[in-house]
């Protein structure tokens, strides 16, 4: 039996977010459909699109997934676990 063509059109990710990304979405996870072929920056555009105020982490913004930094252009498999790490202040 194959799979529903749905899953072959399209990764699940679950997003962590944390920082000004928490604030703006009042909860440390998301879990996002996305389009096959999406890339961590898509996720982050995606974000910014849902939360305009976010806008200003845009440039400033880490990716990783699966617990790897990675580039803005990695593309997002099925189950990733990705996170989104706009700079914090600490002391």
């Amino acid at each position: 039996m194959s799979p529903p063509s749905s899953s072959l059109e399209s990764v699940t990710i679950t997003l962590k977010l944390f920082a000004a990304y928490q604030e703006a979405y009042q909860q440390p996870e998301l879990e996002l459909t996305l389009p096959k072929g999406s890339t961590v920056a898509d996720v982050c555009d995606r974000l910014i699109r849902d939360r305009p105020q976010l806008e200003r982490w845009r440039s400033l913004t880490r990716f990783g997934i699966n617990l790897q930094f990675v580039e803005p252009d990695t593309e997002l498999q099925d189950g990733d676990e990705v996170v989104l790490i706009p700079p914090v202040s600490g002391g």
